[in-house]
């Protein structure tokens, strides 16, 4: 009897380091893409990365530091042609998809509209976006609260994000 997603019967299914190999063929192959956010020299990430390549599946690897141990592999496979995820649009792009871009909510002001075509293009943190819009920080907290408030913003570890499709 075989269930799920695995290649091996249920009271065979103990967790055995000699069958992350075949769970994780099913599981590249049944993806469009596989992303490596981090992985060892050695790890069973770069197997399945490999899987993928072999059923035609796109790579994606998150640079990461190049000291860390935890980023050896993530970084081997960019070295050796995997595609760099930066960002959401590094995978829209990959698949040919174009993201449309967010159209403020009616009735916001001519500095919030451009506080959010602004973040639009990436995530930004106050003393980064200040300094691109050319805004004074209590002008620019002011819109922010607005945009939060409305839900068109949000803030996470000191970065604010176009939170929600606008318009």
């Amino acid at each position: 009897m075989v269930s799920g997603a695995s290649e091996t019967p249920r009271k065979y299914a103990c967790s055995l380091k000699r069958r992350f190999p075949a769970r994780n063929r099913i599981i590249a192959g049944l993806t469009h893409a596989t992303v490596v956010v981090e992985a060892r020299a050695r790890s069973g990430a770069l197997i399945t990365a490999d899987l993928a390549l072999e059923e035609g599946r796109e790579v994606f690897a998150v640079p990461g530091e190049i000291t860390s141990s935890l980023s050896a592999g993530s970084n081997r496979l960019l070295r050796n042609g995997a595609t760099p995820l930066t960002g959401v649009a590094d995978v829209l792009e990959a698949f040919g998809i174009e993201p449309e871009p967010p159209v403020p909510p009616p009735g916001l002001g001519e500095t919030a509209a451009r506080v959010v075509a602004r973040l639009a293009m990436e995530p930004s943190g106050a003393d980064a976006l200040a300094r691109a819009l050319e805004l004074e920080a209590g002008q620019l907290a002011a819109v922010l609260a607005e945009l939060e408030l409305s839900g068109a913003v949000s803030e996470r570890d000191g970065f604010f994000r176009v939170a929600r499709r606008l318009g």
